[in-house]
């Protein structure tokens, strides 16, 4: 049933024109990559803070709420063109193990982020400096950019293992 779901989802006249184009599958990565550019980057800004390796003179809460915008913007289009690339091969992408890593991965830093957000970010307002900034929280920061670091790692291993359209 699965094997079926990718082979149609590859099989549909969006993908085959990324895949059998000469230029769409180069443009789309290029905007995958400057989008994860943008949402790694932003998530490094409040991790840094997090960790208290930059922002020092900015509470937690005020840096949050500057960067989370331009995450959730990149994060959209970066899942969108992640979603045309895989698309447009994905019956071999499933079964990539770089891939299925980078995958799990990204959920793991989700979990990561919903358990800072809903549960350890309490106070985060008050984090005026890194001294005030609980050890809770800095280990979250210092995971987040760990699991982002990896993610980025095992991304340019899927490029390496699987042969591009052409």
């Amino acid at each position: 049933m699965f094997e079926q779901f990718l082979q149609a989802l590859q099989d549909t006249s969006v993908a085959t024109a990324i895949r059998e184009g000469e230029t769409l599958f180069p443009w789309i990565e290029c905007v995958h990559v400057l989008a994860l550019t943008l949402v790694i980057g932003s998530i490094a800004i409040v991790d840094l803070r997090l960790v208290g390796l930059a922002s020092r003179d900015r509470g937690v809460a005020q840096t949050t709420a500057s960067v989370l915008p331009v995450t959730w913007t990149a994060f959209v289009f970066a899942v969108t063109t992640g979603g045309l690339l895989f698309a447009s091969n994905a019956t071999t992408y499933a079964h990539n193990f770089y891939f299925q890593v980078k995958i799990a991965l990204i959920a793991l830093a989700g979990i990561n982020m919903a358990v800072y957000h809903l549960l350890l970010n309490r106070g985060a307002d008050a984090w005026h400096t890194p001294a005030l900034t609980p050890m809770r929280a800095r280990i979250v920061g210092g995971l987040s950019l760990c699991l982002w670091i990896a993610i980025v790692a095992f991304g340019r291993w899927i490029g390496f293992t699987i042969n591009t359209p052409t």
